[in-house]
């Protein structure tokens, strides 16, 4: 993982409907600010137990390869769904697959260089919340620049794709904490 250097757009993508919801309107302020739009995947390799204390079966290894096929799967899965399978040539891509937890991923993609970080606002439940930690939380926690979140709009809703919403949190550094746009 490197930090940006020149000053771009940051989205985090997953292939979740929230983050197809920021991949568009990342790619909306990219082309707004005429600047590069850095789409990053995180992934970790991930191993279940398989094998552990009590199995008639050794441990099998993480297998990294294999998660890195899935993550680049997923980056692409993501981009497609957010152009329709027609990948635009305005703003510029730059597809990024990071090793890591997807929050301190995206914070240290981003680092001091890049204008915003975009990430999906998710539908946390109470029980989400216990067990998965919010990346949206941890970006406005530790990103040295402007984050915005974009929530997954429901049917009949204005959507990331046409203008709508999201949360503005900027840098504690950089400006203020909270504007709405």
């Amino acid at each position: 993982m490197s930090e940006v250097r020149e000053e771009c757009v940051v989205v985090g993508v997953n292939g979740s409907p929230g983050s197809v919801a920021a991949l568009r309107r990342a790619a909306a302020e990219a082309r707004r600010r005429e600047c590069v739009l850095t789409v990053v995947t995180a992934w970790e390799a991930v191993w279940d137990g398989a094998g552990g204390p009590g199995s008639r079966w050794p441990p099998l290894p993480p297998e990294p390869d294999r998660w890195r096929r899935l993550a680049r799967r997923r980056l692409l899965t993501a981009l497609d769904a957010a152009f329709d399978g027609d990948l635009p040539l305005d703003p510029p891509l730059r597809p990024v697959l990071a090793l890591g937890r997807p929050g301190p991923a995206l914070v240290e993609v981003a680092g001091d260089g890049a204008g915003l970080l975009v990430v999906g606002a998710g539908s946390h439940g109470p029980w989400q919340r216990l067990f998965a930690p919010s990346v949206a939380a941890h970006c406005f926690a530790h990103a040295r620049c402007p984050v915005l979140a974009v929530p997954s709009a429901p049917p009949g809703v204005p959507s990331a794709r046409r203008g709508g919403g999201g949360r503005w949190f900027g840098a504690g550094r950089r400006g203020p904490g909270f504007v709405v746009p």
